[in-house]
C-alpha cells in the first residue's frame, strides 16, 4: 500500500489529485491536509510514503514547512506542487530538501512520473527546470567572462559594436562585407547567450572592452 499525503488548501485540487492517482498508482491510500499545522500533525501521527506539498500553504510558506518536515522525516520523499514557474522556486526547494518540483498545470502523466521517480529514491525535475539549472551552472563568472569564448575576430567586432558603430561602419572599417559582419554579430550573440546589440554594447561597456 502506497500512503500518499496531499497538502494543499484547495479542496478541489486535492480531490483531483486523488482521482488521478487512484487510477494510475496501484494500491494507494490517501491523507489530506489544508494547512501547515495539519501537515506536521499528520506526519507525527502516521507513517507516509510520500508527501505532495503545495508551496503556497495559507498559514506558512511551503519552504518553511519543507524545513520542518525534513526534521520529522529526513528520508520522506517530498514532491513540491506549485503554480509558480520552475525558475522561481525550483532550485530553492530542491536545495532545501524537496525530492522534486512540478507545476500544478502539468499533465497528469508528468505528475505520475514525478511521483514514481521520487518514490524510487530519485530526484525529479522537469525538462524546463533542468535546462534552467544547467544554464545557471554554466553562467559566466568574473573568472570566466562570457567574451572569453569569442575568437579574436569576434572579440574585435564586439569592441566595435560596444563603441556604438553600426554593422555597416564596422564592415567599412575592417574591409569586410556587411553580410560577413552581420554573421559575426549573430555568432557573438549566440555564443554570449544574448539577443540584441544593445545587450552587447552594455556588456562591452561594463567589462571595459571599449576605450
Amino acid at each position: 500500500m502506497i500512503r500518499v499525503l496531499i497538502a494543499d488548501d484547495n479542496a478541489v485540487l486535492r480531490r483531483g489529485l486523488k482521482d488521478i492517482l487512484k487510477y494510475t498508482l496501484v494500491n494507494t491510500c490517501f491523507g489530506e491536509a489544508d494547512s501547515a499545522d495539519q501537515v506536521l500533525r499528520q506526519l507525527e501521527n502516521q507513517e507516509w510514503d510520500i508527501l505532495i506539498l503545495d508551496i503556497g500553504m495559507p498559514d506558512r510558506s511551503g519552504v518553511d514547512v519543507l524545513r520542518e518536515v525534513r526534521k520529522i522525516g529526513p528520508l520522506l520523499p517530498i514532491l513540491i506542487l506549485s503554480m509558480h514557474p520552475e525558475h522561481e522556486y525550483g532550485k530553492r526547494v530542491l536545495t532545501t530538501g524537496a525530492s522534486g518540483y512540478v507545476r500544478k498545470d502539468c499533465a497528469a502523466e508528468e505528475l505520475v512520473v514525478a511521483i514514481q521517480k521520487v518514490l524510487s529514491g530519485q530526484q525529479y525535475m522537469s525538462a524546463a527546470l533542468a535546462e534552467h539549472l544547467a544554464r545557471e551552472q554554466n553562467a559566466p563568472t568574473d573568472d570566466h567572462p562570457a567574451h572569453k569564448v569569442l575568437s579574436k575576430r569576434e572579440l574585435e567586432i564586439l569592441r566595435w559594436l560596444g563603441s556604438g558603430k553600426t554593422v555597416g561602419e564596422i564592415a567599412a572599417q575592417l574591409k569586410l562585407s556587411v553580410a560577413t559582419v552581420s554573421t559575426y554579430r549573430a555568432r557573438i550573440l549566440k555564443k554570449m547567450d544574448m539577443t540584441t546589440t544593445a545587450q552587447l554594447i552594455h556588456y562591452a561597456l561594463r567589462n571595459h572592452l571599449v576605450d
